[in-house]
């Protein structure tokens, strides 16, 4: 054995040693690779087919982060380890961690939230959500359908576990080689995929009714095709951010959400006040996301700097690895492309059959709204929770996993339920305080209030849904919430035939009920994977906060219309009224939990006086 290699083979020593004098699992006592992950046992004893190797749960916390919007790369952390939940009945510190660890991971997400609704609010005011914007919004439905397909999480998913698994085993050199090989080959397809995009995207702007030859349909396909580049882009990217994560390096990648939005910003205003030509306003917009998009890949390429290898202009197809990654992004694939592909349909809806020039700007306008709570509260709690149902999985201890499902779905109802009925009472004064500025009209207030309220009603049940598809990921059966994903692509297109007769809101009503059925049937299928769940403690915090929130709604919106009347509608009259209105709302919501008796208010307190 050379000098190098004993070295890395006593450092490797090393490091399992402390890990397990530390409690902690180690990775190299695994007998798994590349060629024996148990993706071919007999269907009966593993129902699911596993496209992951067999290692310690808590590693694979960074593969399912999935953002829901367009802004490129998904925010990663490190997600601190928590114990694990035993016999389901957690301990008091076990609790007070999970808090505190949601706490921090929604901050951090909220940060970016914060500066896209800032973005948002930018757009609104300079575009707002009638005329041109609409052909922008379809022009960029899109790419954002064809980059969740084959791009962005979709790729880092397949290719961090495999790049990982080569690390582990101390195959460092064929690591990168096969990095490289990914690379090049993203560059190859992707940059083909573009340019045929180029070529046709007049026919593809056509099927959403902005056609060569109709109104604004030429805007639509030059949009397009500024845009589309956005795919070979996130594509690189996320082969650079996915060896990032393979080193434990998080910080860079979860700044890029930021630098992204604030790019677009600094874009935004820059172009905006060099033109006065609507359409060419909307270039720069176009342009400015472009551009901030390759600043989102070229941030973290310093940080490749000092590893093990480089990347390098190589492409070796035969490598089992390369074909390994391509196969594990197939179910990943299929259920982010089938959420992506509701989200056409939504568009094919309100394009065709209801205001074209109106509809779509305006679903996507509440839609963002929609989702700042659940990127600051679902998303932070199923994440805060995977290790502990991973490592509950690997081990078959199906009480803990049980009850740390059942604390997910209570925590994410604790947030949600208010957060939804707020929404849903407010939505009117909050689109008019956020958005009603400039070009963005008193006309067009109702209506994207009307498509946040009715955003508002599946809002829990979309978070719901992320905890149980976390669920399905930690017990290694990703196929079920694919499946699931593809029920709700029929159901949606059913009931957005129906409802788009009640007006543009009804494509969101039809979203609330999908999520809604999508959770109903996740549930059950877990149930009979698992058997009884044990969730009455669950059902009855759901009841309880949904009580307290109904306080909050009734509070909350004669608090906004006291103030309302009183100040007036200025902008200082909007904030204070909005505030006091969500202030007192909140207010009443604890008392009524505390009055209640909700456990989660508990450990919200335990948190609180653990900080003091």
């Amino acid at each position: 054995m050379e000098d190098s290699e004993r070295e890395r083979e006593e450092r490797r020593r090393e490091r399992e040693r402390r890990r397990r004098d530390q409690g902690k699992p180690t990775y190299f006592e695994s007998e798994a690779s590349l060629d024996s992950w148990p993706i071919s046992q007999d269907p009966a004893e593993q129902p699911t087919a596993i496209i992951r190797p067999r290692r310690d749960g808590a590693e694979l916390a960074g593969l399912e982060a999935v953002e829901l919007d367009e802004e490129a790369q998904a925010t990663q952390v490190i997600v601190p380890e928590a114990a694990p939940a035993g016999d389901g009945r957690e301990s008091k510190d076990e609790q007070r961690s999970l808090a505190r660890s949601g706490v921090i991971f929604a901050v951090a997400t909220g940060v970016s939230r914060v500066v896209g609704l800032a973005r948002e609010i930018a757009q609104a005011a300079i575009f707002g959500v009638s005329g041109r914007i609409n052909a922008f919004e379809i022009a960029f439905l899109v790419p954002n359908t064809v980059r969740a397909l084959v791009a962005d999480a979709a790729l880092s998913a397949a290719f961090v576990p495999v790049f990982s698994d080569l690390l582990v085993k101390g195959e460092r050199k064929r690591a990168w080689r096969v990095a490289s090989s990914l690379f090049w080959l993203m560059l190859l397809g992707l940059g083909g995929l573009t340019a045929l995009f180029v070529v046709i995207a007049p026919w593809v702007m056509a099927a959403f009714n902005y056609g060569p030859g109709q109104q604004y349909g030429a805007l639509a396909a030059g949009l397009a095709r500024v845009l589309f580049p956005l795919v070979l882009v996130l594509g690189l990217t996320g082969i650079v951010v996915g060896i990032l994560n393979s080193y434990d390096h998080f910080t860079v990648p979860a700044l890029s959400p930021v630098a992204w939005n604030l790019v677009i910003l600094l874009g935004l205003f820059l172009g905006v006040e060099d033109s006065h030509d609507k359409s060419r306003r909307l270039y720069f917009y176009a342009v400015a996301i472009l551009i901030a998009t390759i600043v989102q890949f070229l941030l973290p390429l310093p940080w490749l700097r000092g590893r093990d290898d480089r990347l390098r202009m190589v492409i070796d197809i035969r490598d089992p690895a390369v074909k390994r990654t391509f196969a594990l992004m197939l179910p990943v694939t299929i259920g982010l492309g089938l959420i992506n592909i509701n989200a056409a349909i939504d568009q094919l809806f309100a394009t065709h059959f209801l205001d074209r020039t109106l509809a779509p700007a305006a679903i996507v306008r509440a839609f963002r709204l929609y989702m700042l709570p659940q990127g600051m509260f679902s998303v932070a709690v199923a994440t805060v929770l995977f290790p502990s149902l991973s490592r509950a999985a690997s081990r078959a201890d199906w009480n803990g996993f049980r009850g740390t499902v059942a604390t997910g779905l209570r925590l994410i109802s604790f947030f949600l339920i208010p957060a939804s009925a707020a929404s849903a009472v407010l939505c009117v004064p909050i689109v008019r305080l956020l958005y009603q500025h400039d070009k963005f009209t008193a006309a067009d207030t109702p209506v994207v209030a009307y498509c946040l309220a009715a955003f508002s009603l599946g809002l829990t049940f979309n978070g719901t849904m992320l905890m149980l598809n976390r669920a399905f990921f930690s017990l290694q059966s990703p196929w079920i919430p694919s499946w699931v994903a593809l029920g709700n692509l029929g159901i949606n297109a059913v009931l957005d035939a129906v409802f788009y007769r009640l007006g543009i809101w009804g494509i969101p009503l039809s979203t609330s009920v999908v999520n809604i059925a999508g959770t109903w049937a996740l549930l059950v299928l877990l149930r009979r994977r698992m058997g009884p769940l044990g969730l009455g403690q669950a059902a009855r915090s759901f009841v309880l906060v949904a009580v307290a929130s109904a306080v909050l709604a009734a509070v909350a919106w004669w608090g906004w219309h006291l103030v309302d009347a009183a100040v007036g509608r200025s902008l200082p009259g909007q904030i204070a009224s909005v505030g006091v209105g969500l202030g007192a709302g909140i207010a009443a919501f604890l008392g009524a939990c505390r009055l209640l008796g909700v456990d989660e208010l508990e450990t919200m307190l335990r948190l609180r006086r653990g900080r003091a």
